[in-house]
This record gives C-alpha cells, sequence and structure tokens, in this order.
C-alpha cells in the first residue's frame, strides 16, 4: 500500500513550547512507523525566538512555508522576556499575523472531562462529570482587529479606544461550521452574545437564527455572555457546540479549561475551511494546531509540562486535516490509559504520587499507543 505524505510545518515557539512539542512530534512519528503515513517535517523559529534570531515573530519566509503545508503544528508563544518590545513586533503579534495570513477564521476547542480526571477537577465530580463541549470561537475579526485601537491624550487626560466591527459573512461562516460540526455530536448549537447591550451582539444573534432556519434538525438557544459564564461553571453538561465571537471565546474558553482539571489537558485547532493548496496531497483541510496554555516560561526546561494538549492537538490534526480518525483515536485512547494508570504531571497531582515529567509521561502515552496500534 501507498503511504500518504502529509506536510507538517512546526512552530515550537516560546517556553514549554519545544518541550511539549517534542512530545507530540515523536507521538506522530510512532504512528507512521506502523501505518501507512509519512510526516514530512519543517520548522521555523516563531513568537520570542524569532524576535531573538531574526528580529520579528513571524518572517514572511515562514508564513509562507506555513501557507504552502498541509497543515501546522505550534507550541506557544511570549513571556516576560519579550513584554518591553515595541506591540507590531510581539511574539502575540506574530500569532494574529499567522491567523490572517492562514485565514483561520475559526478556533476549536474541545473542552471533555475524562473519567480519570473528574476527581482533579476544582469543581465538584457531580457538576463536570460527563462534560463534553466545543467551543467554536471566530478567530481573525472584532475588538482584536478593529481600527482605530490606540491610546491618546485629550485636554481631559488620557483616554483609549478599541473598536469591535463584524461583518455578515464572518459570522455567518461561522455559525455554519458550528451547525455542521453539531451533526456530528449531540445536535445542539449554544450562540452566545451581548444582544441586549451591543449592536454586533444583535447582528451576531440575528445571522445566527437565519443560518439555524437551515439546520432544522439542530436545535439553536442564545445564551447571554455573562449568564453563560455562570451556567458553564455550573451546569456544563447543558452544552454541546458553542459558537461566539472573538473576545468572548477567549474568556469563556479558559474558564472552561479549568473543569478539564488543568489547562494543560486541552488541545485545539484553528481552521480556514480551504483544502491544502500544495499539489498531490492527501489532506482533507488545512489547520494549525497547538495546546492552549500558554508558554508558562517559570516551568520552561524543567521537564514539568503537561504535553497532553500538545499530544491530544496533533491527534486533532489527524482527524481533520488529514482523515485519519483511527490513529487520532488510538491516541487519545493512549492518554486516557495513562491516565487511569495513575500517572499524572504535576499540574495534575495524585494525593500520595510522586508526579512525573514532560519526558516520562509522553513516554508512556507511548507505550500504550504502541500496544493499541499492534493490536
Amino acid at each position: 500500500m501507498t503511504a500518504q505524505t502529509f506536510h507538517i510545518l512546526c512552530l515550537p515557539g516560546d517556553g514549554v513550547g519545544p518541550e511539549v512539542i517534542h512530545e507530540a512530534r515523536q507521538t506522530l512519528d510512532l504512528i507512521a512507523s506502523s501505518r501507512p503515513v509519512e510526516f514530512v517535517w519543517s520548522e521555523a523559529a516563531f513568537g520570542g525566538a524569532a524576535i531573538d534570531a531574526h528580529g520579528v515573530p513571524l518572517r514572511d519566509e515562514d508564513a509562507d512555508l506555513a501557507a504552502n503545508s498541509d497543515s501546522v503544528l505550534l507550541g506557544a508563544v511570549g513571556g516576560p522576556k519579550w513584554e518591553n518590545v515595541a506591540p507590531e513586533i510581539r511574539p502575540e503579534a506574530g500569532l494574529l499575523g499567522l491567523r490572517q495570513r492562514l485565514g483561520l477564521f475559526a478556533n476549536l476547542r474541545p473542552i471533555k472531562v475524562l473519567e480519570a480526571l473528574v476527581d482533579a477537577s476544582p469543581m465538584k465530580a457531580e457538576i463536570v462529570r460527563g462534560t463534553d463541549l466545543l467551543i467554536v470561537r471566530e478567530l481573525t475579526g472584532g475588538i482584536y482587529f478593529g481600527k482605530p485601537s490606540e491610546q491618546m491624550e485629550t485636554s481631559e487626560g488620557r483616554s483609549a479606544v478599541d473598536t469591535l466591527v463584524y461583518s455578515e459573512i464572518e459570522i455567518q461562516r461561522l455559525i455554519d461550521l458550528g451547525f455542521e460540526l453539531a451533526k456530528g455530536r449531540r445536535n445542539k448549537v449554544t450562540s452566545v452574545d451581548k444582544a441586549n447591550v451591543m449592536a454586533s451582539s444583535r447582528l451576531w444573534r440575528t445571522i445566527a437564527n437565519e443560518v439555524a432556519e437551515r439546520h432544522p434538525d439542530t436545535q439553536l438557544e442564545h445564551a447571554l455572555v455573562d449568564s453563560c459564564a455562570m451556567r458553564l461553571l455550573l451546569r456544563p453538561t447543558d452544552y454541546d457546540v458553542m459558537v461566539m465571537e472573538n473576545m468572548f471565546g477567549d474568556i469563556l474558553s479558559d474558564e472552561a479549561a479549568v473543569l478539564a482539571g488543568s489547562l494543560g489537558m486541552l488541545p485545539s485547532a484553528s481552521l480556514s475551511g480551504r483544502k491544502p493548496i500544495r499539489e498531490g496531497t492527501s489532506a482533507v483541510q488545512f489547520g494549525m494546531y497547538e495546546p492552549i496554555h500558554g508558554s508558562a516560561p517559570d516551568i520552561a526546561g524543567q521537564n514539568k509540562a503537561n504535553p497532553c494538549g500538545a499530544i491530544l492537538s496533533a491527534a486533532m490534526m489527524l482527524r481533520i486535516s488529514f482523515g485519519l480518525d483511527g490513529e487520532a483515536n488510538a491516541i487519545e485512547s493512549a492518554i486516557n490509559a495513562t491516565l487511569e494508570d495513575g500517572i499524572r504531571t504535576a499540574d495534575l497531582p495524585l494525593p500520595g504520587s510522586q508526579p512525573v515529567g514532560t519526558t516520562e509521561f509522553g513516554d508512556k502515552v507511548r507505550a500504550h499507543l504502541g500496544r493499541v496500534l499492534g493490536s
């Protein structure tokens, strides 16, 4: 059987990014060693590492390299070292620029509470047990990109302005995607807005209702962002697919992460909706994949980071961009089995047990994965 070949750009980034991405790459390489699939890797500096090496967080040639790959695997960006550089060349500016360059309009953040980690959540077990929701966040519009965005001096002192702008097409394509994703889940979409105050949210709600008319088998509910923030922690199992604008998604997805016990557990995918542009590829959809945790500079280089988010992001890549559902399922099963064995990193301690390091946890996952792949 001819092997499928996929080109992946690796952007390890800053802080713990290189450590967790190393574990994800090793996991994918194990897949390639036992299945008719080949991963062709390239790598580039990104974020703070690119500022140190090239003076900018993202070089044009590296953005082109990303655009011509089948997918991108990203670690993390930023840290105190680069807090005082000019705003236009901060590590986060590189991330925003890459999203725009690649047209990554939708960020998918699954929040699933594994049974092995029910007791690791700071929330009561009866609240979090069974949680399985997907936040679909608009990624290239809204207040993070609106102009003007600036501070100024006035006769009455300092002031600042940020501008929130959304077009119909930006809202519609995001909500359309949410409904399509719900069809493979529990057929429920919650649209989050602030329609009682904001004009942009009133447009959002109007368009959500219009999209829902094309999907009569899927339930639509509207939720105001403030009450949704409370309900998300009190009744998380109420939710299936949640669609929301950029800033609301940024905030609520981090809030929801507490349900799973640690930011280190959670993966994400950012999608453009287009097929890869490289000729002859077997990939089905371009995407960028990254754990949702930050660069965690306080533990960088200490072998303490949880690699689950990065490894699960690689599993999302296999499923969404490469159509390798079985291999993605195998990785997820291996992580679950490792956790059920009582193996934990420092962010998910078990009473009376000694946490393992990043590398050892990755080794344990791959040991389980090897058995699954060999069966």
